[in-house]
């Protein structure tokens, strides 16, 4: 077993369990932190966070979609295993069964304080319509977390409201949302949708796009303050998940300008004032040298038409990575993350390990001591060692990852890389300045190489899959699937079995997608 200890209990043996902050970020892109690698915005703090921990650089979201990567990271499971491929909208009910272990069960049970501060986007209610007119539960708190505060969907799209545990705030039973009404919300280019949900004027006006930022980090902050006030001898755990830097790019006004790459980086700006002020909060509270903090990201960027005025300004977004967010290539699922945690993750140190999102259940159940039934349905692994130590070896054999189709489902092995289908599975978009810009035709704009690809169109002699090297070639220029038969046939034999995990699509109501 291993014992934790606070710098103030090290005469004990007795296990101090360390608080949790878990900040994942909204389409924040592999290269979009200064951390690693980005020169036309400045993130003092998350660099910070790097030089005091660890920084990881082969860490992966569960899906290159919004929606399924929260349910990775939050139940340990392949979003796969219940059909799960692209973002919820607001009619959907909750996503995950209740019945499931999730992180914030496995650390509440462990007698830790639990909130979900942020971005949901994983459905309320259990009816086959989410009703913003009436209580919104199921929804967090019936999945383990003893508060909740935030926005229920994506911060481009109704119903442009905050949540507070079961209630949308600011609801009037006088003045109920109504379909097809205009809702009364600011208007940005790249948001539309708002006439499909109006009423409710006073919700409604509570919302306004640049003050979600601070509205999140000073929630944040106030729960922290409150549990370690009233409950100082309990661990607490917060999962922050910010709307930065998700379209639209709405930074508070003191961070517009203050980028080389317009409102993109504006918005990134926004988000590393949001993670100093919550460090400076542990700080403050002296709670600083028992927390672990680990800064994430939900996927890759995106080549909206911010994403794109970014590129041009040069900033690459997911770095060196070929893809985007909601394709199969590196750059829709490879993401950021950080760990930092005084006295057990080493300082300004770097990790190679292959590691997801989903391992962070199987890496919580650890710090508490919480044994994981083997016969439950998780993909989860152990990552404390790799946090605090060096594995001699990987502890992952393989890893799966969802992008926004099944077709293009991705399994990583060692250095290779497989995707049964061509181009990246993602955005369609095909010309320059479309806000769905994607795959192949992506790299008109990035000019980036795949030997598969001529003049922003698959070629019509590319292999029917694809298979990378990635120890030689992370940028995926050239496939290898004709030079490795043999390869392509072991991890098309083990993406099969996979295939046969995934769930019955009317269990949620999607598209089938298969």
């Amino acid at each position: 077993m291993v014992l934790f200890t606070s710098c103030n209990d090290i005469t004990t043996n007795e296990k101090v369990l360390p608080n949790i902050v878990l900040i994942n970020a909204d389409d924040l892109g592999y290269g979009d932190l200064g951390c690693y690698g980005a020169t036309k915005v400045k993130t003092p703090n998350i660099d910070r966070l790097a030089v005091q921990g660890r920084l990881f650089t082969d860490a992966h979201a569960a899906a290159a979609v919004c929606s399924p990567s929260r349910y990775g990271l939050l139940t340990g499971q392949y979003p796969l295993r219940r059909n799960f491929w692209g973002p919820i909208t607001k009619e959907t009910p909750l996503t995950i069964d209740t019945t499931y272990l999730t992180v914030s069960k496995v650390l509440k049970e462990a007698g830790y304080s639990t909130a979900c501060i942020g971005k949901w986007h994983l459905g309320f209610g259990d009816d086959e319509e989410t009703d913003f007119n009436q209580p919104l539960m199921p929804g967090p708190l019936e999945l383990g977390f003893d508060y909740y505060f935030g926005i229920p969907q994506v911060n481009s799209g109704p119903p442009f409201v905050y949540v507070e545990n079961h209630h949308v705030v600011g609801y009037d039973p006088e003045d109920p949302f109504v379909y097809g009404e205009r809702s009364v919300t600011q208007e940005w280019p790249a948001k539309g949708w708002q006439a499909e949900f109006g009423g409710a004027k006073k919700a409604h006006t509570l919302y306004k796009d640049d003050k979600i930022g601070t509205t999140l980090k000073d929630k944040a902050i106030e729960w922290m303050n409150q549990v370690h006030t009233t409950k100082s001898e309990d661990p607490f755990f917060l999962y922050m998940a910010t709307t930065n830097i998700h379209h639209p790019f709405t930074p508070a006004p003191q961070f517009v300008g203050t980028s080389e790459c317009g409102r993109y980086g504006d918005f990134i700006h926004e988000l590393d004032w949001m993670v100093g002020e919550v460090l400076s909060a542990l700080d403050d509270m002296g709670v600083e040298d028992n927390t672990l903090v680990i800064f994430t990201s939900d996927n890759g960027g995106m080549l909206n038409q911010g994403g794109q005025d970014a590129w041009l300004a040069g900033h690459r977004l997911n770095g060196d990575l070929l893809g985007a967010k909601f394709g199969a290539w590196e750059g829709g699922h490879r993401i950021p993350m950080i760990a930092k945690w005084p006295g057990e993750i080493p300082a300004n140190s770097t990790s190679e390990q292959l590691i997801s999102q989903v391992d962070l259940l199987a890496t919580f159940a650890s710090i508490v001591d919480r044994p994981l039934d083997k016969d439950k349905n998780h993909d989860s692994a152990d990552l404390l060692e790799v946090l605090t130590g060096t594995p001699k070896s990987m502890v992952r054999d393989h890893l799966i990852i969802s992008p926004n189709w099944p077709s293009h489902l991705v399994i990583r092995k060692g250095k290779w890389v497989y995707i049964d289908a061509q181009d990246e599975g993602g955005f369609r978009g095909k010309e320059i300045g479309e806000h769905t810009l994607g795959g192949a035709a992506a790299l008109k704009l990035t000019g980036y190489l795949n030997s598969d690809v001529l003049d922003g169109e698959i070629r019509s002699d590319a292999p029917a899959g694809q298979l990378y090297d990635l120890s030689h070639d992370l940028s995926q220029t050239t496939n290898l699937y004709n030079e490795h038969p043999a390869m392509v046939e072991e991890l098309r034999g083990l993406l099969a079995e996979y295939r046969e995990k995934i769930g019955d699509s009317l269990e949620l109501g999607w598209i089938d997608r298969r």
